[in-house]
C-alpha cells in the first residue's frame, strides 16, 4: 500500500488518542510502518530513534524481534485462548514465574490493560469491605500527580487536574493526598531538614476520613506522567506503617515501572515495603501482546473463598481478554530475555549514564530546573526561572520535543496532566540501548533547548 494511501485512510477513519484532530485538516499525522531495535521507520521511509519506548514506556525490549513473535505465534498454534474461568499453561507458568519476582505476593490476576488492573484492585477492596463491615471501609486514598488509568473508576483515582477536566462526576469514595516532589514540596520543606510530611500526610488523611472507612491507598512506586517523581528512602517505610496501623491495603501501580524499568523487576523493590496489591502493564510482554495483572497476597485471595456456601464471596470479575494466552506467552518470553540478556544490568548502567547526561545539560540549560529519576526512566523538569520554579509553558515544552522529533529523535513529556504545568520532558529508551544511543538523544534535546529559547 502506497505512503499516500496510508496517510488518507488514516486521516479519513482513525480517531488518534490524545490528539486535537483539528490539525490534521491541515497536516498529515505521523504513521510508522515498522522498527527494529530503537529504531522506528514511518510510511515515507524516514528512521526515529525512539527514546520512550513507543511512547509509552512499553517496547521494553526494542522493535523487530524475532524470537517474541515466534513464542507467540506457536502458542497461538496451540490455543489463541480460553476465557479466565479456565486455566492455560502460558497463564499457569507466567503466574509462577512471576511471583517467584515478588515475595509476599502469591495470586495473579489476568486482564489486558492497566486501567483494568488497577480496576481489578479497587473492586477487590470494594468487596472485601462489604463482607468485613456492610460496605463501610471502602474508600480508596490516592496521590496527587498520580496517574491510574483511563476508565472513569481509575480517573476517579487519578491525580491530574487536567486529564479529569470534563469526564466527572468521579465515582465517590475516592480522596487525594498530597504528592512526594521534593523539587515542589507542598509543605514547603527542604529534604534533610523535614519530617518526611509528605509520606505521613497518609494518617492525616485516614483520621480526617476515618480509619474505618479507608479500605486502601494506591501509590505509583514513582510518579510516571505526573512528572517522573522518585520518593525519598523514607517514604514508602513510613507508609507501610502507617497502612498495618489502620488495616488499610497497600496498593502499588506498577504499570510503568513494572518488570525491569528501574533497574529492578518492580518500582517498589527500590525501597523498603511489601505491598498487598501490585498491578503491572505496559511493559509486562514489552507491547508484542496486550497483558495486565494485579498480583495479591494471598491473604488478600484467602478472604474470596471463605464461604463456599455464599453465592457472592467470591470475586466475581470477569475480563474478556484476560484470556488470551498470546499475553502470558509473550510475558514469560519478555521476562526469559531480560533473564538471558542481563538487561537489568543494562536498564542500571545505561541508567546512571543517561541521569549523568541530563545532569550536564542542567549545567548547559538554565531552564532545567531538577532531574530526576531510577533506571531508564528519567525526567527533566523545565522552568522559566530557577528561583521562583515558574514552569516553563506548554508551548515552549511543545517546541523543544516537536524540534527533537522534526531532528528523528522521539523524547516525551508530561501531556495533558495539569493546567499550565506541563513542563516534565521524558526519557524511557529501551532496556537495549547503548551509550551511543543516549548521546543521540542527549544532543537532540541540547540542539532544541538552544535553538528554543
Amino acid at each position: 500500500m502506497s505512503d499516500h494511501t496510508i496517510i488518507q485512510n488514516d486521516k479519513k477513519h482513525v480517531w488518534h488518542h490524545l490528539t486535537q484532530h483539528k490539525a490534521l485538516e491541515t497536516a498529515d499525522p505521523l504513521v510508522f510502518v515498522k522498527g527494529k531495535g530503537m529504531v522506528v521507520t514511518d510510511s515515507k521511509g524516514d528512521e526515529y530513534l525512539d527514546a520512550t519506548s513507543g511512547g509509552v514506556w512499553t517496547v521494553n525490549l526494542g522493535y523487530g524481534r524475532d524470537d517474541m513473535v515466534d513464542a507467540i505465534a506457536d502458542q497461538l498454534r496451540d490455543i489463541p485462548y480460553i476465557a479466565g474461568s479456565f486455566g492455560s499453561e502460558p497463564g499457569a507458568q507466567f503466574a509462577k514465574e512471576l511471583t517467584d519476582l515478588t515475595p509476599g505476593l502469591d495470586r495473579v490476576y489476568y486482564s489486558n490493560s492497566g486501567s483494568e488492573a488497577n480496576e481489578k484492585g479497587y473492586k477487590m477492596v470494594r468487596q472485601r469491605a462489604h463482607s468485613y463491615n456492610g460496605g463501610k471501609k471502602h474508600k480508596i486514598i490516592y496521590r496527587d500527580r498520580d496517574y491510574h488509568g483511563t476508565t472513569i473508576g481509575a480517573l476517579s483515582s487519578t491525580g491530574q487536574n487536567q486529564r479529569k477536566t470534563q469526564y466527572g462526576p468521579f465515582a465517590p469514595g475516592f480522596v487525594e493526598m498530597p504528592h512526594c516532589c521534593c523539587y515542589r514540596c507542598p509543605f514547603g520543606k527542604k529534604y534533610g531538614e523535614c519530617n518526611i510530611e509528605c509520606a505521613h500526610a497518609l494518617e492525616t488523611v485516614i483520621q480526617q476520613e476515618g480509619p474505618d472507612t479507608v479500605g486502601s491507598v494506591v501509590l505509583e512506586p514513582i510518579t510516571a506522567g505526573g512528572g517522573v517523581i522518585p520518593p525519598v528512602p523514607e517514604y514508602f517505610p513510613i507508609i507501610e506503617s502507617i497502612c498495618r496501623k489502620y488495616d488499610v491495603l497497600l496498593h502499588i501501580d506498577e504499570v510503568v515501572c513494572g518488570l525491569g524499568r528501574t533497574g529492578k523487576w518492580f518500582g517498589y523493590q527500590n525501597y523498603e515495603v511489601q505491598p498487598d496489591i501490585v498491578t503491572t502493564a505496559k511493559g509486562l510482554a514489552a507491547g508484542y501482546a496486550a497483558i495486565s495483572v494485579t498480583i495479591t497476597s494471598e491473604k488478600v485471595f484467602e478472604h474470596f473463598k471463605q464461604n463456599p456456601a455464599d453465592p457472592l464471596s467470591s470475586f466475581r470479575d470477569i475480563s474478556t481478554f484476560g484470556g488470551c494466552t498470546a499475553g502470558p506467552a509473550a510475558a514469560l518470553k519478555t521476562l526469559n530475555i531480560i533473564k538471558g540478556e542481563n538487561l537489568l544490568d543494562n536498564v542500571n548502567t545505561m541508567g546512571d549514564y543517561l541521569i549523568d547526561k541530563l545532569f550536564e545539560l542542567q549545567e548547559k540549560h538554565p531552564i532545567i530546573g531538577d532531574v530526576r529519576g531510577k533506571g531508564l526512566f528519567c525526567g527533566a523538569e523545565l522552568v522559566k526561572d530557577r528561583k521562583t520554579k515558574e514552569p516553563l509553558s506548554d508551548e515552549s515544552v511543545i517546541a523543544i520535543t516537536g524540534h527533537c522529533l522534526k531532528n528523528k529523535v522521539m523524547i516525551g513529556r508530561s501531556n495533558r496532566n495539569f493546567v499550565n504545568a506541563n513542563n516534565v520532558l521524558l526519557f524511557s529508551p529501551a532496556f537495549i540501548t547503548t551509550k551511543n544511543d543516549i548521546d543521540s538523544i542527549i544532543q537532540a534535546v541540547d540542539n532544541a533547548i538552544t535553538e528554543n529559547t
